[in-house]
């Protein structure tokens, strides 16, 4: 068996190939992740699966791949831009860097994963506002209304809490919120 030596050209070749595969994988897996979109990670990665975890995803693949791209280039640049012959130098530089990127992409993964947050409306926040009737009422039955719940306008179901027909469109109130069901009245 031969056994190659670390010649300056050799380790050359190592940073540069490291740096090419990383690379692909890295724009590979960017372009699928927008295109098919959904979660970027595998369920195998060492990822926490709660739904109020915004974790720091550190050893990702999306995270190990910059490090290997930042670590391939910046070994690459050392020894073929910056003339650094020392191996162990530009080894801890290259290292270093790696590090540097897979941080970097870690914090902007968490980043993105925060926008993905989903806000859970808080229904007491109709109290007392306007909407309107999305469907007849009957007095004192079930019907929908469109109102504004936590700054978004949505369509709830709500209860006639009068003895009064409500028609579709018509003004409503809400009087009372009780376990998540408006109760509204007729303005």
């Amino acid at each position: 068996m031969i056994i190659p030596e670390f010649t300056l050209e050799n380790v050359l070749k190592i940073y540069f190939y490291i740096a090419i595969f990383a690379t692909v994988l890295f724009v590979l897996k960017l372009f699928i992740f927008s295109v098919f979109g959904g979660d970027s990670e595998v369920h195998s990665d060492f990822t926490s699966e709660t739904d109020a975890d915004i974790s720091f995803n550190f050893l990702s693949i999306q995270s190990i791949l910059a490090f290997l791209m930042g670590f391939g280039w910046m070994g690459y640049t050392c020894i073929h831009q910056l003339g650094i012959e020392t191996h162990l130098k530009t080894f801890l530089i290259s290292f270093c860097i790696g590090v540097i990127f897979m941080f970097l992409n870690a914090f902007l993964m968490f980043l993105v994963r925060k926008l993905e947050k989903n806000v859970k409306a808080d229904k007491n926040t109709a109290l007392n506002r306007m909407g309107k009737a999305y469907t007849s009422f009957a007095p004192n039955s079930m019907g929908q209304v469109e109102i504004e719940i936590s700054g978004k306008l949505t369509v709830e179901n709500a209860m006639n809490a009068t003895d009064d027909q409500i028609n579709s469109f018509d003004p409503v109130r809400v009087i009372k919120v009780v376990d998540g069901l408006l109760y509204i009245e007729k303005v």
